[in-house]
């Protein structure tokens, strides 16, 4: 995402005249101002109905793999008040052999969902050049359909599927995933405006629906699966089927502003430019992959070190908040609560979420805003952003330490709302990546060898942050078998590894330095 505003003096490109080229530019930058509102609209719409659609997957997901665990488990262990291929009460499934099961096929799921992810991540970027950014989204949408669909198929066969037949569904995310998904929506909003402080609230808006959402969530599935339990799967698809509609609304091809690298197509995402491509088409799919990987590497090696520690806090933090995916089996087991009571608790802990990142944070930053505009101090906005983060570091740590610690439902309660607080950290991370002390603009021999890295530095995040959720997930899953297995105050353990995690990242993130 090429920092365009800086450079709208360039020469003339690809032989034509400078006139025409700045003409055509000022159309379009033009258009790009009158359709940034109604596009972040879309996209908004676009993760809203996505992360919907996931977020009551989940809490269901955990019901219906329970259920078939639990049948087969007093199937085995005679229970004189439990018939064959009756229901069994949920209270009865809270028995440590059943849980530490779902625990394994949850974190299973988890690994192979983000495994095709990652792996697919740069050759579907193959299909943003060939293709448009509309096309990878749609085909985004199959792989969460299937998994709907299949978790319906699979609860419901117990005759014919085995229970662990249902991990075969996430593999589908080579398709593609979150983190070809997330890429593409960043990129989107990031190309809407040159504005930081608009932007870093367009990324605060994102990650309020993706994240109040993905807590919202639990509270629709757990009343619509209280009613029937296939309904959250059947509203999962349906919305999903409404994002294709929504994916039609956005725009056919990134905002452009006026800028000598735009018009050479540096703003694609994935890695993409006129030059990789010219390149690709003389190396079989294998060596682009990994002549694609070389780029990365160099791309780090020619940023500052601010950059890389920012990676690293990034991977860090996404291995942290692999803890979400346990939350709810975490609140079931530990005090014994049913899934669709989980569900609502959760809901108290998304309004905290979704007021701090719509209201509070957005109105914090625009007075922060006005207020650097009395100070010449060059690099305020990116103390204050650092700032912020750190604190967001810190109540992370304190927010984790008090889910562990809590051996009462009374006390989870306040300690959720405190984890809560920290949620509001990718919006200043994020906006950090824009920070000329984070990605200074790029010199001739680097444009000349490389494309503009601007263009690539949300997917190398992506990228990052998959790999954390790789190592992630199964840590997790693993840790939360242990502390079922053990009990007593390592029941917490997940949330033991998540606070460890939250303060290496406090300690990479220190050495970021913005005092120029």
């Amino acid at each position: 995402m090429a920092r365009s505003g800086q450079r709208l003096h360039s020469g003339v490109v690809g032989g034509e005249s400078l006139r025409a080229e700045q003409g055509h530019q000022e159309t379009e930058f033009g258009q790009a101002g009158t359709n940034a509102p109604g596009s972040i609209k879309s996209l908004l719409a676009l993760l809203l109905l996505v992360n919907l659609s996931m977020s009551i997957y989940q809490l269901p997901l955990n019901r219906v793999i329970e259920r078939r665990l639990c049948r087969e488990y007093y199937a085995e262990h005679s229970l004189p008040s439990v018939r064959p291929g009756q229901d069994v009460d949920e209270q009865l499934c809270k028995v440590d052999a059943v849980q530490k099961e779902l625990a394994w096929i949850q974190g299973a799921m988890e690994t192979a969902w983000i495994i095709g992810d990652f792996v697919m991540t740069i050759p579907l970027g193959f299909m943003v050049e060939r293709y448009d950014r509309r096309t990878v989204l749609w085909l985004n949408l199959v792989p969460r359909i299937c998994m709907l669909a299949w978790a319906v198929i699979v609860g419901s066969s117990e005759q014919l599927l085995p229970t662990k037949a249902i991990i075969a569904a996430p593999f589908l995310s080579v398709l593609g995933g979150d983190c070809i998904f997330n890429s593409l929506t960043l990129a989107l909003a990031s190309d809407l405006t040159e504005d930081r402080v608009l932007r870093a609230s367009y990324f605060g808006y994102m990650s309020s629906t993706s994240y109040a959402v993905s807590l919202l969530g639990p509270a629709l599935a757990s009343a619509s699966m209280s009613l029937f339990l296939w309904l959250p799967f059947c509203i999962g698809i349906m919305l999903l089927l409404i994002a294709v509609q929504a994916v039609h609304s956005l725009p056919t091809e990134q905002f452009r502003f006026p800028a000598a690298d735009d018009m050479e197509g540096h703003r694609q995402p994935l890695l993409s430019s006129p030059r990789l491509k010219a390149q690709d088409r003389q190396r079989s799919l294998a060596s682009s992959v990994l002549y694609r990987f070389d780029v990365i590497r160099s791309i780090v090696a020619s940023h500052p070190w601010n950059f890389s520690l920012l990676l690293i806090s990034f991977f860090l933090t996404s291995l942290a908040s692999s803890d979400t995916k346990l939350l709810v089996q975490y609140i079931s087991k530990r005090y014994k609560w049913t899934f669709s009571s989980a569900g609502y608790l959760l809901s108290g802990k998304a309004v905290v979420n979704f007021t701090l990142l719509t209201v509070v944070i957005p109105r914090l930053l625009k007075k922060r805003a006005e207020s650097l505009h009395l100070t010449s101090y060059p690099h305020s906005q990116d103390i204050t952003n650092v700032t912020y983060a750190r604190s967001c570091l810190i109540v992370s740590i304190l927010g984790a330490l008090a889910i562990a610690f809590a051996s009462t439902i009374w006390l989870l309660i306040p300690s959720l709302l405190l984890y809560a607080l920290g949620s509001a950290l990718p919006i200043f991370t994020l906006s950090l990546l824009k920070s000329p002390l984070v990605s200074p603009p790029p010199s001739p021999d680097v444009i000349a060898s490389l494309g503009n890295p601007e263009t690539h530095i949300f997917s190398i995040v992506m990228l990052v942050k998959t790999l954390g959720s790789l190592v992630g997930a199964p840590l997790m899953a693993s840790a939360w078998i242990w502390g079922i297995a053990t009990g007593g105050f390592t029941f917490g353990l997940p949330y033991f590894v998540s606070a460890v995690c939250y303060g290496l990242a406090t300690i990479i993130f220190s050495g970021i330095k913005v005092d120029g």
